[in-house]
């Protein structure tokens, strides 16, 4: 055989037992190519654009009516319980969106502000606010209309039943906003006699009886209007995600006892309900707002 010809032989065969990283081109290193030459590294832009991550969400934020407002994260909880009242069984998980909820109930300092702005009708017991030591209580006496105006006008909205008692009860099916302790001073305001808006606490006077989520008066001082129409059978057929209550019904859900009210009623899985005209002095609220999308 000639010898220019075995030479070329020689090289082809050199050539077929390279592994692919020697034929890949100059200065490939050791980039991520998936055909020969083509192993380079991610340009500039490219890492850059990898490296993007979302903004976080705060935890928390201030409503437009000045209100701190704290987040409850996505994800699911337990809604209802076993063993007591029919209305809150079957025992379900549901998955809610995030979402904030005021720290606070609505508090008359703020009540009287809204009504400055609208000129809505004072609520019941009004005459009894003292505004140099009541600014910081509950206001209640508020029908569920007056409750869902002051929540609209400063561009938020009544909380559902659901996002009320993820809210109190947190992911660990806890029995009150604090845990399974049975409500003492320290952690409600309860079982008292009305003697004017003194029976009622200042906002988060409280701190052990706040929520997971750090959420205060939850239990105790003031019954809370809530979104939903109330149905005594609506979980046996309620959604599993972000359920909203039925479209239509007599009465309105309220949530969390008040300063009225005993044990039974502090639950914070515990359905009352009211019709939505009624304006009693244990009836108060707190805004919800969604997280941005």
């Amino acid at each position: 055989m000639r010898p220019h010809i075995v030479r070329v032989l020689l090289a082809t065969a050199i050539l077929w037992t390279l592994p692919a990283f020697a034929l890949a081109a100059p200065g490939a290193g050791t980039g991520t190519g998936t055909g020969l030459g083509s192993m380079t590294r991610p340009s500039s832009s490219q890492a850059e654009l990898a490296e993007v991550r979302p903004e976080p969400v705060p935890v928390e934020i201030t409503g437009k009516d000045g209100a701190p407002m704290v987040l409850v994260p996505a994800g699911e909880f337990t809604m209802g319980i076993e063993g007591w009242d029919a209305d809150e069984q079957p025992v379900h998980r549901v998955y809610m969106d995030a979402f904030y909820m005021d720290k606070y109930e609505v508090t008359t300092a703020r009540y009287s502000r809204f009504m400055l702005e609208t000129g809505r009708e004072p609520p019941t017991k009004w005459k009894d606010v003292n505004p140099s030591t009541d600014g910081e209580r509950p206001v209640v006496g508020v029908t569920w209309h007056d409750a869902d105006a002051y929540c609209r006008h400063y561009g938020k909205r009544l909380p559902t039943e659901a996002e009320w008692e993820k809210a109190a009860r947190g992911t660990d099916g806890r029995r009150f906003p604090w845990g399974n302790e049975e409500p003492t001073r320290q952690y409600a305001n309860f079982g008292a006699t009305w003697i004017g808006y003194e029976t009622l606490m200042k906002v988060g006077s409280l701190e052990a009886g706040k929520s997971p989520y750090g959420i205060y008066d939850l239990a105790g001082n003031a019954w809370e209007w809530v979104a939903d129409w109330y149905n005594m059978t609506y979980y046996k057929s309620s959604p599993d995600r972000n359920p909203t209550g039925p479209s239509r019904g007599g009465s309105k859900v309220v949530r969390g006892g008040s300063w009225y009210n005993m044990l039974y009623d502090l639950r914070s899985t515990n359905r009352n309900f009211f019709g939505p005209k009624s304006a009693f002095f244990d009836l108060g609220f707190r805004c919800l707002q969604d997280t941005p999308k």
